[in-house]
């Protein structure tokens, strides 16, 4: 995964429900990215960092 990047959570983290998908605004170091989470209308959520293992790629960019 990489910086722009889609995204979804794997299981619930820091508030964000199952399923929430979000863009990867930041690499770390491979293990850990921050993420922009978005809701249904595309409205931002939150901007997280959030570990490698909470995340499953939707589309590469």
């Amino acid at each position: 995964m990489k910086e722009l990047d889609v995204v979804r959570l794997k299981r619930d983290f820091s508030d964000l429900p199952t399923g929430t998908t979000g863009t990867i605004v930041l690499e770390y170091d491979g293990k850990c990215f921050e993420v922009e989470f978005f809701d249904e209308n595309g409205d931002t959520i939150d901007v997280v960092t959030t570990p490698v293992e909470f995340l499953e790629l939707v589309q590469s960019y």
